[in-house]
């Protein structure tokens, strides 16, 4: 047997619309021809009863579209959750090749989400961070091991090879349409407040708030968690860091902020660890 047939939501609604309304008009005419009233009478309650079809269907239509709109709304939202939880899958595993420490990429998200909150970022903006930040390294994808894994300080070709992954983000991402807001973070997280950054060399506020948000985060991360080519710093060295950064590599006010909140911020990206 073939599966059912579904009928597209406008066809239903104006269906569903037509219909009432040719019974509303055969029976509300009958009704009145049946009372046999003076013509003034009868075109007051035609008027009457026209206001009310407007009222009663505009109503109806109301409900018909918000129930569509809802179902719409559900739709994407699982449409979204499962391209989230393909990417987590990605990023876990980008994560075990580069030999990170565990939860890297989901707890600089949660952390850098959870900054991003304070800042003042909601809605769209905060989804588009939460991606960019899970995001951050997906140019790495295209470098060799020998160079991502390496324990020992890198050439200066390595260096200018390794430079080109905020880049190679980029154009992963703009291949996919719902990703294409959440490029700041993957091309930019590597600029610094004072210009001597890269890709671009951007100063100060031409960073986007985004990738300032995450750079902070992502400094903390790096220097409080062991790499294959260093160990992990005391916490009190690390954020002694961040306030000396301030300024230079940093967004002043967005390190203000992230130690201000240091240890709620701290408790968000460690939670999974504490889960685990």
């Amino acid at each position: 047997m073939g599966g059912a047939v579904t009928v597209k939501p406008q066809i239903r609604i104006v269906a569903i619309y037509v219909s009432v309304a040719l019974l509303w008009v055969l029976f509300s005419d009958r009704l009145l021809l049946s009372l046999h009233l003076d013509e003034r009478t009868l075109s007051f309650w035609h008027t009457i009863k026209g206001c009310f079809y407007v009222v009663v269907t505009g109503a109806l239509l109301y409900w018909l579209i918000g129930r569509v709109v809802r179902r719409m709304d559900r739709l994407n939202h699982l449409l979204l959750s499962g391209n989230e939880q393909s990417l987590r899958a990605l990023v876990s595993a980008m994560d075990v090749r580069h030999k990170e420490t565990r939860d890297h990429s989901e707890r600089v998200m949660r952390m850098t989400v959870a900054l991003a909150r304070r800042v003042g970022m909601e809605d769209d903006a905060l989804r588009h961070v939460r991606f960019g930040a899970l995001l951050h390294d997906i140019g790495k994808l295209a470098l060799p091991d020998s160079v991502l894994i390496k324990p020992g300080p890198l050439t200066p070709d390595e260096m200018t090879l390794m430079r080109t992954h905020p880049a190679l983000g980029r154009d992963l991402l703009m291949r996919t349409a719902f990703l294409r807001p959440a490029i700041d973070i993957p091309y930019s997280h590597h600029e610094r407040w004072d210009g001597t950054g890269y890709p671009q060399g951007l100063k100060g506020e031409e960073i986007p708030l985004a990738a300032r948000i995450f750079s902070v985060v992502d400094v903390w991360d790096a220097l409080s968690f062991p790499r294959v080519y260093k160990p992990a710093w005391p916490e009190m060295e690390v954020v002694d860091y961040l306030r000396n950064a301030a300024g230079g590599q940093l967004d002043p006010s967005v390190v203000g902020l992230f130690l201000e909140h240091y240890d709620e911020i701290k408790a968000v990206g460690l939670e999974q660890l504490a889960v685990d």
